[in-house]
């Protein structure tokens, strides 16, 4: 069992030493720390790692202890990286020894990484050399250590409780209830370490996450004005284009009176949706209202729960099982995008549709081995699509439609129009690869699957709806294929 402690930290010397000795007499494993005292002087993460009972016996005696503030020029820290064992007790020699020096912490950060050892860095004062190199000399009988280059920020926050105050400005943007403070601020903390990790400054990570629920917040009621295009296919088929500021797409495919959605954008805008589609179907609210979802991102996803029937394939089914449970989603099991969108669920107000209101058409079992690959086939009014799933280059159990009477495509993520999109929506798209360091989970994988589905195209003028940007026309002859 874990859980996330967010801890306000007094002018205590010795105070996470403490903390760690308690944590290791209940056999409580330290899993993650973040502690950075150029962005929140007062505030420290702890990721712990035990059963119920010890986490209850760590919460009565957390109640009894500080956590460290200190005012020494930031100038003399240094950073180091001690390589740990990931054992319960393995950093509190470590501290003892800090504790043994009167040196003081200025910036923790450490993180399990599926092997038998942690990389805990820790940013300490130093007033000389002397200091430091007596202090290393006893540090490496207890562990390898070495001295890293810190680069520091040219700007400096107000300390006084940095990550409140910035989550309280998120939740004011929006308008979110109490309740989704602590889930913004752990996976605030968490986008900002993970990034810092790979060398991004802290603040251009709060700058980014503030400019994303800037761009969410200001399209909402009036000025939610998404594009819309009508795309005739036959005298009795027709695909209506909504495209929003931010998520995705929704299509509107309509054929043989017949009515069928394609993907269904934030929940954020579900009054806004919800009006739009009343005028562009005045027998909305009477209609069964069906969707067909190419893949289990929240911005495709918002919306579901608005409509009767969801159609997907076994894997994004099984996603959404997942998050009913209240565990990790397909997107979520990736350390790298989970407190980014652990953010965007809490600012969009997501939440996963009915297990039974899901349906999987195509049940894919068997091992895929090649980037795309035929599941099987849907009829819907007029239309036959050839049915494919992508290998999981952008997200497991993504799914391509192909109508090869018709020459249209739905492709989901796989294949975007990057070039047909407004300023708007070129805008938002540019944080997710910032936040996640990649909107892909194999980035390279889902390159092999977009160049497969123009092959699996042929020749002939093809309408292209992706899931960002307008509808793409493309055309292949005879002597380019």
């Amino acid at each position: 069992m874990k859980k996330t402690y967010i801890t306000t930290m007094p002018d205590d010397i010795g105070a996470f030493l403490k903390a760690s000795e308690c944590f290791a007499s209940l056999g409580v494993n330290i899993t993650r720390v973040s502690y950075n005292k150029a962005i929140d002087s007062h505030t420290l993460f702890i990721d712990a790692d035990g059963d119920k009972e010890q986490l209850e016996k760590a919460d009565s005696e957390l109640r009894k202890i500080g956590y460290l503030l200190t005012d020494k020029n930031e100038n003399s820290i240094v950073l180091l990286e001690f390589m740990l064992r990931d054992t319960p007790g393995s950093v509190t020699e470590v501290l003892k020894l800090i504790d043994r020096f009167r040196l003081n912490i200025s910036y923790i950060s450490s993180q399990e990484n599926g092997s038998s050892y942690q990389a805990f860095k820790m940013g300490l004062f130093m007033e000389n050399e002397e200091v430091l190199k007596s202090f290393l000399e006893e540090a490496q009988e207890l562990c390898p250590v070495r001295v890293l280059d810190y680069n520091h920020s040219e700007r400096v926050f107000d300390n006084s409780i940095f990550y409140q105050s910035f989550v309280s400005g998120l939740m004011r943007l929006i308008q979110l209830p109490e309740e989704k403070r602590d889930d913004l601020l752990v996976n605030t903390n968490m986008v900002m370490q993970l990034l810092d990790e790979n060398g991004l400054s802290p603040f251009k990570t709060f700058e980014s996450i503030s400019r994303f629920a800037e761009l969410l917040s200001v399209c909402r009621g009036e000025a939610f004005v998404p594009r819309i295009s009508r795309h005739q296919i036959t005298e009795n088929t027709e695909v209506v284009l909504i495209e929003p500021p931010c998520g995705s797409n929704t299509a509107i495919l309509r054929s043989g009176g017949e009515t069928l959605f394609v993907d269904s954008g934030y929940a954020l805008y579900r009054n806004e949706m919800l009006k739009l589609f009343r005028d562009l179907i005045p027998e909305y609210d009477q209609m069964k209202k069906r969707i067909f979802v190419t893949h289990a991102d929240v911005d495709h996803c918002g919306l579901l729960p608005l409509f009767d029937e969801i159609l997907t394939s076994r894997k994004t089914k099984d996603c959404f099982e997942l998050e009913h449970k209240g565990e990790n989603g397909y997107r979520e099991q990736n350390l790298l995008h989970r407190p980014y969108v652990n953010i965007c669920k809490a600012l969009t107000f997501y939440l996963p549709p009915d297990p039974w209101k899901v349906k999987a058409l195509w049940d894919t079992a068997s091992e895929q081995t090649e980037p795309l690959e035929q599941m099987g086939f849907f009829d819907f009014g007029e239309m036959h699509f050839e049915v494919y799933q992508g290998k999981g280059g952008h997200l497991p159990g993504e799914t391509v439609l192909i109508d090869y009477n018709h020459h249209i495509a739905f492709t989901g993520d796989i294949y975007v129009n990057v070039h047909g999109m407004t300023r708007e929506q070129a805008a938002y798209n540019k944080y997710a690869p910032v936040l996640m360091t990649s909107v892909d989970t194999d980035p390279l994988l889902c390159t092999a699957e977009r160049n497969a589905v123009l092959q699996r195209l042929g020749a002939g003028s093809w309408k292209i709806f992706g899931a960002h940007g307008m509808m793409k026309e493309y055309c292949l002859s005879i002597e380019q294929g």
